[in-house]
């Protein structure tokens, strides 16, 4: 079966950012898993990784809006499939 993304269906998505997410924030994230990883060169930055469902485009962008105040970069956004 083929997916069909639409601007108003639900999906998985996997997003890297670069740092650590106060654990704080990720507890508001509600059903999104919340991992970060610590490079084993210690001149590389952690990457915080953040996998789950978005119901829709707008839910995706709100989330990316809200990484960017929080002064995250972003490393990655990656399409998982639909929900």
């Amino acid at each position: 079966m083929e997916n069909h993304l639409s601007f108003n269906s639900g999906a998985y998505y996997s997003i890297q950012l670069q740092g650590v997410l106060d654990q704080n924030w990720a507890d508001q994230f509600g059903n999104l898993k919340v991992l970060t990883f610590q490079a084993t060169d210690s001149r590389r930055p952690p990457v915080t990784t953040i996998v789950g469902e978005f119901v829709d485009q707008a839910a995706l962008a709100g989330f990316l809006s809200l990484v960017y105040d929080l002064g995250m970069p972003l490393l990655s956004v990656t399409y998982l499939g639909d929900a």
